[in-house]
Order: C-alpha cells, then structure tokens, then sequence
C-alpha cells in the first residue's frame, strides 16, 4: 500500500510539471513566469515539510501545492482572470474539511458562513444574509394547531415552499394538510392529503402534521454521523454538509417529518429567499434530509414561521414554552390538548387543540 501511495503522489507531481503551455505575456509559458514566482510557488512541498508551522497552515499549503499541480488553481501570470477560480477553490476546499456545526466555536460559525455567502456572490453576483445565530437562554420553542379552526386552505404549505427555499420541480412540502371525514378520527392512512377541489368539504375536518420537534427525538439517534441534532431551544436541525443521506432518521421518526431531496433543490433565482440561517432554508445539495425547523432563519430573530402568519384563520399558534404570558402557554393552559402517539414517549412539542 505504501508504494502505491508514492507512485501516485510522484505521478501528481511530474504531471504538474508538464503542464500544457499557454501563450503568456512575458513570453513565457505557463507557470515559468520569474514574475509569477515566490517561494511557495517554487517549492511548495519542500516549504511544507522542512518550515516549522502549525498543522492548519501546512495543511492549507499542502494543499494549495495538490490543487495546484492537478491544474485546478491557475498559476499562469492571467492573475486577474484566475483570481474568481482560485477564490472558489479555496472556498470549496475549506467548506469541504470544515467540521460539525454543532462542535463548531463561533468565530468557526462566522468563518463558514462567510464563506458560503461569498460562493453564493461568486457563483450569482447577488449578495445573501445567512444568520448562524445560536439558540437564547430561557426560550423553548412549541407550536399548537386548531382542529376546529383549520379549513384546509394551504396557505401554509405555500408560505413554507417560499420560505425555506423548497425544491420547485419535485414539489416537496415540509408540511401536509390532511383531509379526514368526521367520525372517523385520526387515520391518516384514509386520509387525503392532494385534494384538489373547494374546500373546506362538506363533512370533513383537516389537520397539519410536519416536524414535531420532539423532546425526545428518536430521528437523533439514529444518525450515524450525529448530522441531526436537537438545539437548547428545542429546535431539531440538521447539518446539510455532514448528511450521509443514509434516511435512517427519515425511518425512525413516527410521524413523517423527514423529506428526502433525491435531485439538487431547483429554486429559480428571482425566487430564493435569501434570508437564510445555516441550520435553516440555506440552499441544500443533493441527497441530503430536509424538514421543518419552526423557520429557524425567523423564530430566533423573534418572529412566528412562516405558516403561523399565512394562516387566515388563526388555526396556528407558535411561541415559547417558558414564557408565561405566550399565546402558546395560553393554549396549553385554558384548552383540552392533545398529542399525536404519546405512548412512544417521543414528547412531541405540537399539540392539537378545538375550540
């Protein structure tokens, strides 16, 4: 195995020394430049390994030297024209090797979300505000729904595409509205959740179900790269850049809060939102999980999600559990709640409530 390693690492570097020539304005060809040279340049691998310095920049070096010699960086004397290439590169390559969010220090929260919004400027020419604000002290986030208030309009469900940047070809929806006859009760596997007619129908009540953001989310444990994790505020969110999209949460939740996006999310750009949160409606990448996050990007600057405002009938109410004078509180403490599956001890924090 070690002489493989070498073969392969001397194959890399006498392919970058045949790289092929480009007309250059010193007459020289590209990556000869005497004006282009600096000791990195010249002896980027040698720098490495005998200059005493910290395990990040030698990494950062070492680095630089492979990118360079698999022409992925451009080191002719076009500075200017490669500069954007190179940029993008360093980005890729830092954003590539970059930790879990949730070990991440705050300055490393910064340092990653600039990154991401200077890709996003590089890759559109359009500028974003992406937030990595951490969760407040004495704030527990819950949510009710009024069964006897919801007609089954979806404004939420369109508020919540919007919103968190949901993928427009596949049509994925964070949130359904189920359609149920009355006296039935709650099955959901008679329900119809793609109506298409005049609502609300005669002798039918609906109700919405989506991420629960569970007390005791079993999603959480079974992720085998801790990509999914539950916040001091409650909120359970998912770290895109670490899903493996192996779907074992999407399997493990009782409640179908979990979307898989099988193709990169398609959102038009006049259409991005582009108030964004890292753990929240951040562009994803293919194969990963999605879901609700209570519009993180929102709640955490004090404002209800997206469905809550939608809503024209008020059926939905969002708030802080800690707060003793929240809508939330009020609803727990002067209505007769109740939650879905409450045998499996996932402690759901959406409770279902009529008037």
């Amino acid at each position: 195995m070690r002489d493989k390693k070498s073969n392969w690492f001397s194959l890399n570097l006498k392919s970058s020394t045949k790289r092929k020539a480009s007309p250059c304005g010193c007459g020289r060809t590209a990556g000869s430049c005497k004006g282009s040279e600096s000791p990195e340049h010249k002896d980027g691998f040698k720098q490495v390994f005998d200059v005493k310095m910290g395990r990040r920049k030698a990494f950062k070096k070492l680095t630089a030297s492979l990118l360079s010699g698999a022409g992925l960086v451009d080191t002719s004397c076009s500075l200017t024209t490669g500069q954007s290439a190179k940029e993008k590169a360093q980005i890729g390559w830092e954003e590539l090797f970059k930790g879990n969010y949730k070990l991440m220090t705050d300055a490393e929260k910064r340092a990653t979300v600039q990154r991401l919004t200077r890709a996003y400027e590089l890759r559109t020419g359009k500028t974003i505000h992406m937030s990595s604000k951490n969760a407040e002290k004495n704030v527990l986030f819950g949510y009710a729904f009024n069964i006897s208030k919801c007609r089954g309009y979806m404004n939420c469900v369109a508020a919540c595409v919007k919103e968190n940047n949901q993928d427009r070809k596949s049509h994925m929806q964070y949130i359904r509205i189920h359609e149920m006859e009355d006296g039935k009760g709650f099955k959901f596997n008679e329900a119809d959740d793609n109506y298409y007619h005049e609502v609300p129908a005669a002798g039918h009540f609906y109700m919405g179900t989506q991420c629960f953001h569970c007390d005791n989310p079993p999603c959480t444990k079974v992720c085998p790269v801790q990509a999914t994790w539950q916040e001091e505020d409650g909120l359970v969110v998912i770290d895109y850049d670490w899903c493996i999209g192996c779907r074992y949460c999407m399997a493990a939740c009782p409640y179908d809060g979990r979307r898989f996006n099988w193709n990169k999310p398609e959102v038009p750009e006049e259409e991005v939102n582009k108030n964004q949160h890292y753990l929240g409606n951040r562009l994803r990448k293919k194969g990963v999980m999605e879901k609700c996050t209570f519009c993180i990007q929102r709640s955490r600057a004090g404002r209800n999600p997206a469905c809550v405002d939608a809503c024209p009938t008020g059926a939905r109410v969002f708030g802080n559990l800690l707060d003793p004078d929240s809508s939330i509180r009020y609803v727990l403490e002067n209505k007769k709640v109740f939650r879905l599956k409450e045998d499996l001890g996932t402690e759901p924090k959406f409770w279902y409530y009529v008037d």
